[in-house]
């Protein structure tokens, strides 16, 4: 479990990289098109391209410290049992959509690159290059889920408050 958290959070300071560079992209780029009239031809597609990487890379993470979106009216107000019943339903459900996902995914990307499908772009960027994010992405989100799942159930420890 201690492996996936490494990699979940490894993979989450990755992510917030990726979202500071964006920034700096998205900046130059207003800077080069307003003040010098001299767009880039990159950062847009640069900047999709960053962000599709940065959102599901910081999955695995977020799942682990609990900031997913909950609706927590009724939750807080449940007895611990029904509260971990209803917390292994949802990682139940986060993981069978990451696997799902994670086949479908990686069935797009062995087609991609099949094919040799590249973007629209000025760059034409291979599109498996993204589209990898898709399984890479949810894999891990699957294994975090699992792991949330047997911390769920073996009770409290070294895991993120759960804060619904």
């Amino acid at each position: 479990m201690k492996f996936i958290d490494t990699i979940a959070d490894f993979c989450s300071k990755i992510s917030a990289w990726l979202f500071f560079i964006i920034g700096g992209m998205i900046v130059y780029e207003v800077v080069a098109r307003y003040v010098f009239l001299s767009p880039t031809s990159w950062s847009e597609e640069m900047s999709r391209f960053f962000q599709i990487w940065a959102t599901y890379l910081a999955a695995a993470a977020i799942l682990r410290q609990r900031k997913l979106i909950a609706i927590d009216v009724f939750y807080l107000k449940m007895p611990r049992s029904l509260q971990m019943l209803c917390d292994l339903l949802s990682l139940a459900i986060i993981g069978i959509f990451s696997a799902v996902a994670c086949y479908h995914g990686t069935d797009i990307v062995v087609d991609s690159i099949r094919i040799g499908r590249s973007s629209s772009g000025m760059l034409a960027v291979p599109l498996w290059l993204t589209e990898i994010a898709i399984p890479l992405g949810f894999g891990l989100l699957l294994l975090q889920a699992l792991t949330e799942m047997v911390r769920t159930v073996s009770g409290p420890g070294e895991s993120p408050q759960n804060s619904h």
